[in-house]
């Protein structure tokens, strides 16, 4: 197997899964947006976006797809079965539509947009996104304020995906020191080699710095 990626964060939030698990695949940097590439990844990801796993005569795209796939093959608790398998799909889910849906309108304006010259930061959407940070983190707070993980005594795939945006807080400039517990939790994930570096030893052209608004 083989998966195609870039530096962006839900590629990234693939790699890191795929190197923690140590799959053995392959990793390809990809770019289906551009110039002349599109109609080369088509086949494999009609949405033209990363990451995708490809095998022999089949491609599954979506960071979390892939995640249950590695993890199935080789058969760990990553990705949570039986009991605690609920639980985790709560925590991807909410974190999706809540604490990383947050994360990401903020990092889309101060990070993305000015990464990639896509315009000027809007304000209004940093303070909204802002806001539905705070929000979300106010519940996430508590929760990590009690244990280690989001599911059960051990790290699993909620945890990444939670994180999916947090890497790129340079960028993004979220106050996660306001949230102590939620600071330590990401603590112990930048302890983890494959979440802190999961480019390490690939061909992954770095991303475009970002240009700061004067």
């Amino acid at each position: 197997m083989k998966l195609l990626f870039s530096r962006n964060p839900n590629p990234r939030l693939a790699v890191a899964t795929a190197r923690y698990l140590e799959a053995k695949i392959a990793f390809e940097f990809a770019s289906p947006m551009a110039p002349g590439q599109a109609e080369r990844y088509r086949a494999l990801n009609p949405n033209l976006t990363l990451p995708i796993l490809v095998g022999p005569g089949w491609s599954l795209w979506e960071a979390d797809a892939i995640a249950c796939r590695l993890s199935r093959d080789l058969r760990s608790d990553f990705w949570r079965s039986g009991d605690d398998e609920p639980d985790m799909i709560r925590w991807i889910s909410w974190g999706k539509e809540r604490f990383a849906f947050a994360c990401d309108m903020v990092h889309f304006e101060r990070g993305t947009k000015q990464r990639y010259g896509l315009g000027p930061i809007d304000r209004a959407l940093v303070e909204e996104g802002l806001r539905q940070f705070h929000t979300a983190a106010a519940v996430l707070e508590p929760e990590l304020s009690a244990r280690d993980w989001l599911v059960g005594d051990s790290i699993s795939y909620a945890d990444f995906r939670m994180a999916t945006f947090l890497p790129f807080n340079d960028a993004a400039g979220l106050p996660l020191d306001d949230y102590p517990s939620i600071s330590r939790w990401y603590g112990r994930l930048e302890a983890i080699d494959a979440w802190r570096d999961p480019f390490q030893g690939l061909e992954a052209p770095p991303l475009a710095p970002v240009k700061i608004e004067a």
